[in-house]
């Protein structure tokens, strides 16, 4: 902590951190002390359920609280004080104490107000008057789920929003909003945590947060400009509240387990499989491994969160600590997390406001040795034995293949950040309708990593059958620190004002900022094993290697926005922004994103004033245009390349520089327009909500490689450059039904479903994008080229198996010629697509891919007394999944799953699907694509409320305990782990898991398995 402090770019982040909680000592000793206690439950007149997040204020004074999820509340007021009841959407009621210690209190909604307030960029807007697409989830919806960040539990909860997950601790989810709209630049949506833009929310603890507004179009996003185009999450944390300390504490714990492990060949069936595949006999012997359960566990995982809060008039206070861990499902896997948060705000006077927000988080993890173990354990033969007596069975003896287990115990990876998100504001308001707000944040990452591989040799002291190919000669230490600040700083000024029947709000401003990232790493060898040795410093000083890296860039923007409301009837909204990024050449340094959006409030006319279906309805559309500068820093600069040899006369080679890529110099923003169409609508009392939208989204000059000569004239080379285009167009639907059965039981039906399409829709010269290598004879899976959605699989159809010799004498083309003459009864029959007689890449066809045709999610809700219930579903159609860790097998002594030892082909079999026993490395074929849908239980959450007469005698406000799980069932055509797949799975030098490009989602061969979790939960107010 010490080290972290002292960092010179973050030093002025340490009074942001500290101020609050010496104010929080402050304020408890100043808070008013009042005559009596009085607790009650607010609840909705329509459900007769309790009302979340309702404010109870004493009339007259700033002294007041909330109710929490169970609509619960505890105040301190005198006995002739009266409490004003309020929530947005409902009718105001006041209540006179009159000396009562409980009041139970029921709202009565108010289908007329239509005045919830939503978070939009920079400001709030009230719903009725948004023109654009946007979403709000509630933080208590998303705290109900055991995961490490908001973003996991948002699954299934917001149209248009595709969240993948994967079960890998640590790791944060792939969030596409409306689609992919970039190949080689950023996908990434951005998030905004109190004003403070990130790409990566990990460090925030979900119990903090109140709201999760989703901006989708971009007319919604374009007031961000260069950093809206791939969607924006704003996320808005707890602030204090004025009245008397409240204490909440909510915890999970529980574990996490393996949902679906893929059957593999036991030692008599693999053996089978084996004597055929390679032509030598195979002894099945005594050992029978499952090398899946040699390094996977039931992982325990617990999450807990303690929170105060209160406040006067003058200045209120939020602080928070929240401990999370994860062990993960892989043996020697775990990752934990502590953070901090305190906010601070204060009234000088009603023109002047301020505050401060500050978090801190460590996260702490230690990494398994996935990428290797993980696939070793798919491929090892099961008849070698794990370990015994601390020596390790030799698979490489056997096979190509290392033992998993001794893949992850001698190797020791470990990775550490801290960091620090702290943002402060000055709000100015010289008259009513005027306001100025100055907001500067800073965000100071600092990733330290250390990974560490034992020495270990081939012989009797390692392994119990000394031989083959794994060893490791000479034990190695790496350790690599990367330290990134970003600092933004806005200042806005905004007017609003009403005239009689027309409303108009004007924002102004500038935006700045920076992000700089250095990165050194160093590397030894014979550092000795015992770990309180490993520093560079102990190693090898001739085996030393050093490196470093870095990166910088600056933006600078003006921002406009114009909302205008009449009659609250007809609306109009435009944005301007005016971006200016050090990542593009001085003549394209500046983009320009414009955005328009109307309104109908056709519920307002007056020829809806006397049905009675719809308590609201409008109809808006909007179009608009947002950047993406999410490219490398230098994509348009020429670099030479150091310590080349080039032969002179004699053979000799001298060592020099060269210039060995060709940038283009005149490299521009790709840039997203996008159409929008959409009803909102309220009916039936306020019982039924609902939206539908259309919209067409096009991500034009894209940055793709496109042939030129060489710089050396002697052969074709590529430079990167805008010439490619992709297109998202689809429709959402949301629908939301609540009601109640008798007073007593109460439900909640909520559904949203997202059709899109997307494409390439030109490549103007650029040359497709061939990736998702996985190896052997498949360098390639994927193309994204014109017609076809991004990173769609290029393969190899299969027609069938080859059942006997005459049948593979008759598979000719068409000019007599014998397509596949090398070919033997049981192999595969593939199509010879472009008719030339011979199988080669040139036939390979589109087959699909991940990006579905369609995603939805289902989420229901019931309350009995004191009893709530919650269900989630989420899942996705239309999609596609290579199976590459079966196409991996690179020999005959590999292991298969279950399902290919007995359903392959035989001579008696006939069956066209599996082909025969072979010795792996076939060609990228449509046999490894699979159907990628899915459906599954996301949460489902028991809860309930003890009896607050109980609680009252212990000094407790409120109470209330739960069980939850989370991925309990899952209906999918997959056979292999999962069917949600964020891409390859990697963790880079700095220990930060990620995953791979659009190009390469939706292939399994090092995914981390889904995992299914049961947890005990506590929330608790005193």
């Amino acid at each position: 902590m010490r080290n972290i402090l002292l960092n010179r770019n973050a030093r002025w982040l340490v009074p942001l951190l500290v101020a609050p909680l010496l104010i929080l000592l402050a304020n408890s000793s100043i808070a008013g002390q009042t005559d009596t206690r009085v607790t009650g439950k607010v609840t909705d007149k329509a459900t007769n359920t309790g009302l979340p997040g309702v404010t109870v204020q004493v009339k007259g004074t700033n002294t007041g609280t909330v109710t929490d999820a169970t609509g619960t509340y505890s105040i301190q007021v005198t006995e002739n004080a009266t409490l004003v009841f309020s929530s947005i959407g409902f009718v105001k009621s006041e209540v006179s104490v009159g000396g009562r210690a409980e009041i139970n209190v029921t709202l009565e909604e108010d289908t007329k107000a239509l005045d919830e307030v939503v978070v939009v960029g920079y400001g709030t807007q009230r719903k009725s008057d948004v023109t654009g697409a946007t979403v709000t989830i509630k933080g208590d919806e998303l705290v109900k789920q055991p995961v490490l960040t908001a973003t996991q539990a948002l699954q299934g909860k917001a149209a248009g929003v595709q969240i993948i997950s994967s079960g890998q601790p640590g790791s944060s989810p792939v969030v596409r909003i409306r689609g992919t709209g970039s190949a080689i630049g950023g996908t990434a949506a951005l998030f905004v945590v109190d004003g403070v833009l990130t790409d990566d929310i990990t460090n925030i603890n979900t119990a903090d947060i109140v709201n999760v507004d989703v901006l989708k179009d971009a007319s919604a996003t374009a007031i961000y400009g260069s950093r809206g185009a791939n969607g924006v999450i704003i996320i808005t944390t707890k602030r204090g509240t004025a009245g008397k300390m409240t204490v909440n504490y909510s915890g999970n714990a529980g574990f996490r387990m393996p949902s679906y492990l893929v059957p593999m060949a036991n030692a008599a069936e693999y053996a089978n499989y084996a004597s055929v595949a390679s032509g030598n006999l195979v002894s099945p012997g005594s050992t029978s491994t499952d090398w899946y359960k040699q390094i996977l566990r039931n992982g325990f995982q617990q999450n807990h969160g303690l929170s105060i809060n209160g406040g006067t008039d003058k200045s209120t206070y939020f602080v928070s600590a929240g401990y999370y861990t994860d062990q993960g499902l892989v043996i020697d896997n775990v990752y934990k997390r502590f953070s901090i948060r305190a906010n601070n705000d204060f009234t000088f006077n009603k023109h002047v406001k301020a505050g401060l927000s500050a978090s801190y988080a460590n996260g702490d993890n230690q990494i398994a040795n996935l990428s290797s173990a993980y696939n070793n354990a798919y491929r090892a033969a099961p008849i070698i034995q794990s370990k015994e007596n601390g020596k390790y069975g030799n698979t490489s003896v056997y096979q190509n293949v290392g033992n998993p287990l001794l893949d992850i115990e001698k190797n020791n990876n470990h990775a550490q950040d801290n960091r620090l998100l702290g943002s402060a504001y000055l709000e100015i308001k010289p008259i009513e309708w005027l306001t100025f707000r100055s907001n500067l944040g800073g965000d100071w990452v600092n990733l330290n990593s250390r990974e560490y591989n034992y020495q270990f040799n081939n012989d009797t002291t390692t392994f119990i059958n000394p031989g083959g190919n794994q060893r490791n000669p000479n034990s190695n230490l790496k350790f690599i620190n990367t330290r990134t600040f970003h600092w933004t700083w806005d200042n806005l000024v905004t007017f609003n004002k009403k005239f009689d029947k027309h409303a108009l709000t004007v924002l102004v401003g500038t935006t700045a900022e920076k992000y700089t990232l250095t990165s050194f790493t160093a590397y030894r060898k014979d550092v000795p094993a015992a770990q309180n040795l490993w520093y560079i410093n102990t190693g090898d000083a001739n085996t030393s290697t050093n490196d470093g890296a870095g990166d910088q860039y600056n933006r600078n923007s003006y921002i406009g926005r114009l909302n205008y409301s009449f009659n609250d009837k007809y609306l109009f909204t435009a944005t301007i922004r005016a971006d200016g990024s050090s990542r593009f050449p001085a003549q394209n340094r500046w983009g320009y994103f414009p955005s328009v959006g109307a309104g109908w409030m056709i519920s307002n006319e007056d020829f809806m004033a006397n049905q009675h279906i719809f308590d609201m309805l409008k109809l808006r559309a909007s179009w608009g245009k947002v950047g993406n500068d999410r490219i490398p820093t230098d994509a348009y600069t020429v670099t030479v390349t150091p310590n080349l040899a080039y032969p002179f006369g004699g053979g000799i080679a001298t060592p020099g520089s060269a210039i060995t890529q060709i940038k283009d110099p005149n490299v521009k923003w790709e840039t997203t327009e996008e159409a929008d169409l959409g009803i909102e609508f309220t009916a039936l009392s306020g019982r039924l909500t609902g939206e539908l939208n259309y919209y067409n989204k096009k991500s034009r000059d894209l940055l793709i490689n496109v042939k030129v000569p060489s710089v050396t004239g002697d052969a074709d080379g590529v430079v990167l450059t805008n010439a490619a285009s992709i297109q998202n167009q689809g429709v959402e639907l949301t629908l939301n039904w609540r009601g109640k059965i008798t007073n007593d039981l109460s439900y909640r039906i909520g559904g949203n479903a997202t059709l899109n399409q997307n494409k390439v829709i030109g490549l103007n010269g650029g040359q497709p994008i061939l990736d998702g290598a996985i190896g052997g004879n498949q360098q390639y899976t994927t193309r994204t080229d014109n017609g076809q959605p991004v990173g769609s699989f290029y393969v190899l159809q299969v027609l069938g198996v080859f059942q006997n010799d005459a049948d593979i004498g008759n598979y000719k083309n068409a000019t007599g010629q014998v397509i596949q003459p090398s070919a033997n009864p049981g192999d595969f029959k593939y199509q010879d697509t472009n008719g030339d007689g011979k199988i080669d890449d040139n036939d390979r066809v589109f087959a699909g891919s991940y990006q579905p045709k369609a995603y939805f999610g289902l989420n229901l809700g019931l309350t009995y007394k004191g009893f709530d219930l919650s269900a989630d579903f989420y899942g996705n159609v239309g999609n596609q999944i290579y199976n590459g860790k079966r196409a991996f097998r690179q020999s005959a002594l590999d292991n298969v799953e279950r399902s290919m030892a007995y359903n392959r082909w035989t001579p008696s079999s006939g069956t066209q699907t599996n082909p025969a026993a072979n010795s792996g490395n076939l060609p990228a074929s449509t046999y490894f694509i699979e159907s990628g849908n899915f459906a599954r239980i996301n949460n489902l959450t028991l809860g309930y409320q003890l009896p607050g007469t109980l609680l009252q005698k212990v000094g407790i406000t409120t109470a209330r305990v739960f069980v939850t799980g989370q991925n309990l069932f899952t209906i999918k055509k997959y056979s292999g782990f999962t069917a949600e797949l964020p891409g390859f799975n990697t963790t880079s030098n700095a220990g930060i898991v990620t995953t791979g490009s659009p190009t390469t989602q939706g292939i399994e061969l090092n995914a981390y398995p889904t995992a299914s979790t049961v947890a005990f939960g506590l929330n608790v107010g005193f």
